[in-house]
C-alpha cells in the first residue's frame, strides 16, 4: 500500500498551466508556426538589456546566487520608492503567495478570495488545511463589499487580484480604500498586481502609498508579464518591514537564481522596452475589441494583457479546434466560465491570425453541430 496524502491535499484540483508550444507540436504533428496566446506572456520577449546581462554572467552559474537578492532589492527599492526591508522575493509571485499562507494561516483558519480569480489562492489555502471562502464576482469584477462582509474573526488573509485573472477587470482606488477600512488589522490583505504595469486608468489604487496607513497590506508584483521574463521566475511582495521579516522566515535558501536576479536588474533600466510593450498592448486590445464587436463576440474589456471572450460554445471543443490551426489559447471552464476562453494580446500580426483562426474554428464547430 502506498503512503496516503493528507485528506485536504486529496481534495485539491491542481493548477493546469497553458500547454507549451513543443508539446502541442508533438501531440498534433503540426509543422508550421504555432501561436501561443495562452499564458499572458509578453510577445515582444525580454528586454535586450536583460539578455545582455544574462550573457555576461553565464560563466558564474557554478556559484550560488545572492540569497538575499541584495543588488536586485536595492535597485527595485529605488524604482518603487520603498525601503529594501519592505521587499520579499519569490520564484514567481506565486511562491510569495505560498510564503504568505505558510506564515499566517493555520489549519481551520479562513482565507477570503473571489470565486473566479487566480486558482493558486485556493490551492494554497487548501494545502494549509484552511477554509477557502469564495465570493462570487459582480459584473466580472471583485465584489469588495461582499468580500468585506465575508471576513470573520477567523479570517487571516484576504486576496484581491487587481486586475483580476482571468476577467481583466480592476477595482478602483476608492473601492480599495473602503475595503481596507472595513477589514480588521488582524486580517492580512493581499493586492495581487501582476499586471500593474499595463494599467492606464487613473483611478487604479496607489497601493504603495496605502502601506503607510495599513501595516496589514502586502502587494504582489512580478517580472513575468510586461518585463517578458516569465521563464526566469521572479516575483516579489511589498509590505511593512515587520510583515516582510515574518514572511522571510519560511523562504527556502537561494530561491531566486543568479541569472534571474541580473536579468531583472537590467530589465528595470529598459524604459523603452516597457513603453513599447504598453503601446503594443493598447493597440492590440483596441484592434481585438473592434474585431469582436464586428462579429458579435462577447468579451470583457481588460486592464491587463489578455481578454476574456465568450463565443457561447463549449470552450474545450473550441480550444481543440484552435490547436489544430496551431493557435494555443486558454479555456477557463475551471473558473466557472464553461464557454469562455482567455486570450493573450499579441503583436498585430498575431492578433490578426487569432481573429482569422477563431472564425475558422467557430465555423468548423457549427458545421459539426456543436
Amino acid at each position: 500500500m502506498t503512503p496516503q496524502t493528507r485528506p485536504n491535499v486529496q481534495t485539491i484540483s491542481p493548477y493546469i498551466p497553458g500547454k507549451p508550444i513543443d508539446e502541442v507540436r508533438r501531440e498534433l504533428g503540426i509543422k508550421g508556426a504555432i501561436l501561443k496566446l495562452a499564458s499572458n506572456e509578453n510577445p515582444l520577449g525580454p528586454s535586450r538589456l536583460a539578455v545582455k546581462a544574462m550573457r555576461k554572467y553565464l560563466r558564474e552559474v557554478s556559484q550560488y546566487p545572492d540569497d538575499g537578492c541584495y543588488l536586485l532589492g536595492k535597485r527595485l527599492a529605488l524604482h518603487l520608492g520603498v525601503r529594501e526591508d519592505q521587499l520579499i522575493f519569490g520564484n514567481g509571485s506565486v511562491e510569495v503567495i505560498d510564503f504568505i499562507i505558510k506564515s499566517f494561516v493555520a489549519p481551520g483558519d479562513q482565507v477570503v478570495m473571489a470565486d473566479q480569480a487566480f486558482i493558486m489562492y485556493k490551492i494554497a489555502a487548501k494545502v494549509a488545511d484552511a477554509k477557502a471562502t469564495m465570493v462570487p464576482l459582480k459584473n466580472f469584477t471583485h465584489d469588495l463589499e461582499a468580500m468585506a462582509r465575508a471576513v470573520t474573526p477567523q479570517t487571516k488573509v484576504a486576496v484581491i487580484a487587481n486586475p483580476n485573472n482571468p476577467t481583466g477587470t480592476m477595482v478602483s482606488q476608492e473601492q480599495a480604500r473602503d475595503f481596507l477600512k472595513k477589514v480588521p488589522e488582524s486580517c492580512l490583505v493581499v493586492f495581487d498586481e501582476a499586471y500593474y504595469e499595463y494599467i492606464r486608468r487613473t483611478d487604479f489604487p496607489d497601493s504603495i502609498r496605502m502601506l503607510a496607513d495599513h501595516p496589514n497590506l502586502i502587494i504582489l508584483r512580478t517580472f513575468s508579464k510586461i518585463y517578458g521574463l516569465a521563464g526566469m521566475r521572479v516575483g516579489y511582495g511589498i509590505g511593512h518591514p515587520d510583515l516582510v521579516a515574518a514572511i522571510r522566515k519560511v523562504r527556502l535558501p537561494f530561491n531566486v537564481g543568479l541569472m534571474s536576479q541580473v536579468a531583472c536588474q537590467a530589465a528595470l533600466d529598459d524604459v523603452k522596452h516597457l513603453e513599447a510593450s504598453r503601446q503594443m498592448n493598447d493597440l492590440g486590445k483596441e484592434f481585438l475589441y473592434q474585431q469582436f464587436d464586428r462579429t458579435g463576440l462577447f468579451y470583457v474589456p481588460s486592464e491587463g494583457n489578455f481578454i476574456l471572450i465568450d463565443p457561447k460554445v463549449d470552450s474545450d471543443l473550441l480550444f481543440t479546434e484552435l490547436q489544430k490551426l496551431g493557435v494555443i489559447v486558454r479555456p477557463v471552464k475551471n473558473y466557472g466560465f464553461p464557454t469562455a476562453l482567455r486570450v493573450t494580446v499579441g503583436t498585430m500580426k498575431q492578433n490578426k491570425r487569432l481573429v482569422r483562426s477563431l472564425k475558422t474554428a467557430l465555423r468548423a464547430l457549427r458545421k459539426k453541430g456543436s
